[in-house]
């Protein structure tokens, strides 16, 4: 099989995935073989490919929003054969911790990512533990399923981390592919929603899509926030986004590495303001917000990549050359 694989982390530009001949896995009890579809291209992929986030073992493959076909089931799995499925970033928890029995497997110490402790879905197959594969309802193509499987999801705990109420007013900071996904689920519970980004193309893609205002940090949006979301990297931005946070309010910050905070005033945060942290999702977080997406009819808008073009995709991630989402289409 054919794989993209990490054996250094370098910046993207230097193409650090090398494009590889590779044995097939093969499934061990509870895996599943798959075949890969379509694998979206997610910032996380981009954090561990230039060595912000060191993961346990190299070379590997990176990928983690899988859509994939089940090939052949390892010892006492019983998934078919051809099955359709979803490989999201939790790839597998303990059960037994008390994260693990209080519902927040996302936060288990002993939690394994996919594409980060095991090989990922930049690959024409991969292995995956059976219990953590979601699903995927009808309807939706390889390509337009690929981004809800990390974008959508975490983008859908970040709403509900943020604690958004329907008629609320929200603020999305960057737009990206997570964020273009939450948009219309806050639309969706009649909710006001301001898109501060400095990229033009993206601010006219938050208006497409039905944002009330779109502009950057420095612009005054036409009213005050109730919650907010950050979906860029960047600490520097979260004292301005405070700034805007109602008393009361709550700024979710959705990111797995982000650049230092600066040191904040006290009057940033008093009057009862929250500053939370999202990390990582649950597979209930996936089969709630895969069951969403298909009553709202969630599109994402795409831009596709052959396998081959992985480091091209993660540049044009790297500097917002894409418009939302980018996929690997096999």
């Amino acid at each position: 099989m054919r794989a993209q694989r990490l054996a250094k982390p370098a910046p993207i530009d230097n193409d650090p995935l090398s494009f590889e001949e590779q044995p097939v896995p093969a499934p061990g009890p509870g895996e599943v073989l798959l075949r890969v579809a379509a694998c979206g291209v997610c910032r996380t992929d981009l954090h561990i490919v230039e060595g912000d986030l060191a993961p346990p073992q190299l070379p590997l493959t990176p990928g983690h929003q899988v859509v994939a076909e089940v090939v052949r089931a390892g010892a006492g799995g019983d998934l078919r054969p051809g099955t359709r499925v979803g490989v999201p970033w939790l790839g597998w928890a303990c059960g037994e911790c008390a994260f693990c029995q209080r519902g927040e497997e996302n936060l288990c110490r002993q939690a394994r990512f996919t594409g980060f402790h095991s090989d990922g879905g930049f690959a024409e197959h991969m292995v995956a533990a059976a219990a953590f594969v979601l699903p995927l309802p009808e309807g939706l193509s390889a390509v337009d399923a690929a981004p809800l499987l990390c974008a959508g999801i975490i983008g859908y705990r970040s709403l509900r981390r943020a604690e958004l109420a329907a008629g609320e007013t929200l603020g999305l900071i960057g737009f990206g592919a997570s964020a273009h996904l939450a948009l219309p689920m806050a639309l969706s519970w009649g909710c006001r929603v301001f898109v501060f980004t400095r990229n033009v193309r993206h601010q006219r893609l938050a208006l497409r899509l039905g944002a009330e205002w779109a502009g950057g940090i420095e612009q005054e949006p036409p009213g005050e926030l109730d919650r907010a979301v950050l979906f860029a990297p960047v600490g520097d931005l979260v004292p301005q986004i405070l700034s805007r946070l109602r008393p009361g309010g709550t700024l979710a910050i959705n990111a797995v590495h982000l650049s230092a905070i600066p040191s904040l005033a006290y009057d940033r945060i008093y009057g009862e303001r929250s500053l939370r942290t999202v990390a990582n999702a649950t597979r209930r977080d996936g089969h709630e917000f895969l069951s969403l997406a298909i009553e709202l009819g969630l599109r994402p808008t795409v831009a596709a990549y052959p396998l081959q073009d992985a480091n091209r995709a993660l540049a044009d991630l790297k500097h917002s050359r894409l418009e939302a989402a980018a996929v690997l289409v096999l």
